[in-house]
């Protein structure tokens, strides 16, 4: 069987996807180490025995709904490739909008930033490739997920990123930073959202927080208040339908210039807000 017709029969097999093609194509240029630009100059070339096997056992897992990224076990983000597991959530294009505002917002100066909650390491990895003059602390709870995160730091190549484990402030003890950022859990736990495509295979406690979603937003936004310099900036990813419920919680406890953004997609994704102590 040759590239084209594999591809042909693999978005004909995934066809309920929601991109049958690209879901294809990655899986053939991940088991092939050919580019996408090689597979359709080249697209005759015959697949071997042993790659039509491992093809086709992956083409099975993504049939049975498996996310691309934890079947090839990788993820790109921000134009890097972070290594994934499904102990952490799959890095998102949406969350590219809040390491875009963090840099906008960031102090021109070398500065501390705090990144909460930081899975694959995405956030504080990409911001540090940007400004290798500042020092990013990154916490995570989960034990594994932190060691991928030192990983992806390491193959990335950033020296200016620490790791500490622990829940959300508790590791930090009294230290204050210039920007917090966290990508949270924020979906509601009756969310039908949670049984359907990949979230179904990304880890729970990543995903769902009670209080309609906000428990998780409202203690980070409380702790922030003890770790940020004055001035500082607090940048928190959350769902759709949250900016107004999030600009509240902001203001509530004395932040200034709170203002939700949207995605590339149009809808609300970032809050931020600058702390000022009188």
């Amino acid at each position: 069987m040759t590239y084209l017709e594999w591809l042909k029969y693999a978005s004909q097999t995934l066809s309920e996807s929601e991109s049958p093609k690209r879901d294809a194509e990655i899986l053939l240029s991940f088991v092939t180490h050919k580019t996408r630009t090689f597979l359709m100059a080249f697209s005759e070339t015959s697949l071997s025995d042993d790659e039509l096997t491992r093809l086709n056992a992956y083409l099975a897992r993504r049939q049975a709904g498996e996310p691309i990224a934890y079947i090839t076990g990788e993820k790109e983000f921000w134009s890097l490739k972070f290594n994934v597991s499904d102990c952490t959530l799959i890095p998102r294009p949406d969350t590219e909008k809040l390491v875009e505002l963090g840099l906008e917002y960031l102090p021109k100066i070398p500065c501390e930033v705090l990144d909460l909650g930081t899975g694959t390491g995405a956030i504080a990895i990409a911001m540090a490739t940007e400004r290798r003059d500042c020092l990013f602390t990154a916490v995570e709870k989960n034990r594994d997920a932190l060691i991928l995160a030192q990983q992806n730091a390491t193959q990335i190549g950033v020296n200016n990123v620490y790791f500490l484990q622990g829940d959300w402030y508790k590791p930090l003890k009294t230290r204050k930073f210039s920007m917090i950022t966290s990508n949270p859990p924020y979906i509601e736990p009756t969310d039908i959202h949670l049984s359907q495509g990949d979230v179904r295979y990304e880890p729970r406690t990543a995903l769902v927080s009670d209080d309609d979603g906000l428990a998780d937003i409202k203690l980070i936004v409380k702790g922030a208040t003890k770790h940020l310099n004055q001035y500082g900036w607090l940048l928190i990813e959350h769902g759709w339908k949250q900016g107004s419920a999030v600009q509240m919680i902001f203001k509530q406890h004395g932040f200034q210039l709170v203002e939700t953004f949207t995605d590339y997609s149009g809808n609300d994704r970032v809050t931020l807000g600058r702390w000022f102590k009188p």
